[in-house]
């Protein structure tokens, strides 16, 4: 009897430590999976190359979920990030005639004021940033087709600048990817050693409480969206030289991706709960999948999104168990 009860204990204690392995870790085990099954059913999978691209692939994501994940910690949500993408390269791409300097800082300024209108709307107007977003994505996105007459614009091989940040290399690594992993270092130093990230997530657990502990919530917002908007900006420039042309219809879609990036990572959408670099590991994570997808054929690309929207969902639900268990 006693013997049974202990062998009873013991499995209780390992599936504990499971669940709290697969609630901690879940989606880098869930890469690594789906790594080594990719691996054995595509022979050029694992290859460095291989690795390469669809790091590089996905960089421009990374940066948007980044920005999503902040705003997100702060109990917010930002679904202009697609449209300000998209704004953010055909800028570039329409004054890369004036240097590719020029080019890179009036795309992202023009995606950092939108972005600081949707904090002050949230923060001063207080409305919901559900609907203040939705609008500005609507705004942007038109505001895009309508400057650039619904036309691709085209960057000419001579803007070295801009055509570098999509397609550089420094060493053997590609200039997007160093851009992530030093701006996922940076936001990540914010948030674990700064009084910002503190007050990020302070507000986003509960933000009445932290205005009695002396926090300034509508500065954190402010500071927040304008970061969003800043990144989706700098991804739209990085977007437009990767491609060679600013496209008003780009990044259609990709809040959603971020949204799923963040989520999949450990971040709460309540808010006050996450970090960023988890979120890294579910874009590569939503990256692969998407490859794996492209690679088989099997799959349309509409079908594509109608999975995407389903993951999305089965990850909200079991993030809600995790919660209501805790």
């Amino acid at each position: 009897m006693a013997a049974t009860r202990s062998i009873a204990l013991a499995g209780l204690r390992l599936s504990k430590r499971l669940g709290k392995l697969l609630t901690s870790q879940g989606v880098l085990l869930m890469l690594l999976s789906l790594a080594v099954f990719a691996s054995f059913r595509y022979q050029t999978f694992l290859t460095p190359l291989n690795i390469m691209n669809v790091m590089r692939q996905n960089s421009m994501l990374a940066i948007v979920a980044l920005g999503m994940t902040v705003v997100i910690l702060s109990g917010g949500i930002d679904l202009s990030v697609g449209s300000l993408v998209a704004l953010g390269g055909v800028v570039a791409a329409m004054l890369v005639g004036q240097g590719s300097f020029i080019a890179i800082a009036c795309g992202i300024i023009s995606t950092t004021l939108l972005g600081a209108v949707n904090g002050l709307l949230v923060s001063r107007a207080r409305l919901q940033p559900f609907v203040v977003t939705l609008f500005t994505a609507s705004a942007a996105r038109g505001l895009a087709l309508s400057i650039t007459q619904e036309r691709s614009i085209a960057v000419p091989s001579t803007a070295s600048g801009l055509v570098w940040l999509g397609r550089g290399f420094i060493g053997f690594v590609p200039v997007p990817v160093l851009i992530v992993a030093l701006l996922y270092f940076a936001a990540w130093l914010i948030l674990q050693r700064s009084r910002l990230g503190l007050h990020i997530y302070a507000i986003g657990n509960n933000e009445e409480a932290s205005r009695l502990m002396g926090v300034n919530p509508n500065q954190v917002k402010l500071a927040v969206y304008t970061f969003s908007g800043m990144l989706s900006g700098l991804a739209g420039v990085v977007l437009a030289g990767r491609l060679g042309a600013g496209q008003p219809v780009a990044a259609f879609g990709w809040e959603t991706d971020a949204i799923a990036a963040t989520v999949m990572g450990g971040t709460f959408l309540a808010g006050g709960q996450g970090s960023v670099f988890p979120t890294l590991i579910g874009v590569l994570l939503l990256g692969m999948m998407y490859n794996l997808l492209n690679l088989e054929g099997t799959i349309t690309p509409w079908w594509q999104l109608v999975l995407r929207g389903g993951f999305l969902l089965l990850v909200v639900i079991f993030q809600q168990r995790i919660a209501q268990r805790k």
